[in-house]
């Protein structure tokens, strides 16, 4: 899952990064509210952590003009604004949560779940495919009756793979996806990891659910 945070404030959005990285989370940053929008409107994300006080573009008017294209992302207003005149209006304006400054970090990520699951598009507490069932919130995975433990790179990856089952992933898209970096063809990150991967969703049991595509990529399916 994908969260974009748009927050100017460098200590802040560090912060965020760091913890929302290490539960399993692909995370974008920005500091200013023009490249937000542009962010939003060029990228796919499943919430967004937004700031009210933005250079160049303010958070009311992000959501505002973001509310009139895209009515389904997340959005969790994070701001030092936490009258209740202006939790009132960014609601209004069309935002799922509002967590004012300061915060615990522990409060935010029950909040980032929580939204999650409220999820139109997929039902993030119930990816499957057959035997294999995956809890993307609780970040819990078992096949056939084995709970399979995997770490957050891992879990990040197969969730991927879950949401797009049947299409073809290329290596290039999976790195951009699961470790943020343009893919260079010398480095095999993608193989190792999808090696591990087999290992444990794969190997141990009859069916094989992750396929090679040669000269392409990946693709997750039932054969």
């Amino acid at each position: 899952m994908r969260i974009l945070i748009v927050e100017d404030e460098s200590k802040t959005a560090d912060y965020l990064y760091k913890g929302l990285k290490e539960n399993g989370f692909i995370v974008d940053v920005c500091q200013n509210g023009e490249d937000g929008l542009f962010l939003m409107t060029q990228c796919y994300y499943d919430l967004i952590i937004l700031d009210i006080m933005l250079p160049k573009i303010d958070g009311f008017t992000i959501i505002a003009q973001l509310r009139r294209t895209n009515t389904t992302v997340r959005v969790l207003f994070l701001s030092a604004r936490g009258e209740v005149e202006d939790r009132v209006k960014g609601l209004k304006l069309g935002a799922d949560d509002y967590l004012a400054k300061p915060f615990a970090f522990s409060e935010l990520l029950a909040r980032v779940q929580s939204l999650l699951r409220r999820g139109v598009n997929l039902p993030l507490d119930n990816l499957s495919i057959a035997d294999l069932k995956i809890d993307a919130i609780k970040h819990k995975v078992v096949r056939d009756t084995v709970r399979i433990d995997l770490t957050p790179k891992e879990f990040a990856l197969l969730v991927l793979l879950v949401q797009r089952t049947g299409e073809v992933l290329s290596r290039t898209m999976i790195a951009e996806n699961i470790w943020d970096i343009n893919f260079d063809s010398d480095t095999n990150v993608v193989d190792v990891s999808i090696r591990r991967l087999r290992q444990k969703i794969d190997d141990p049991f009859q069916q094989k659910l992750i396929h090679t595509v040669r000269g392409i990529g990946y693709v997750l399916e039932e054969r």
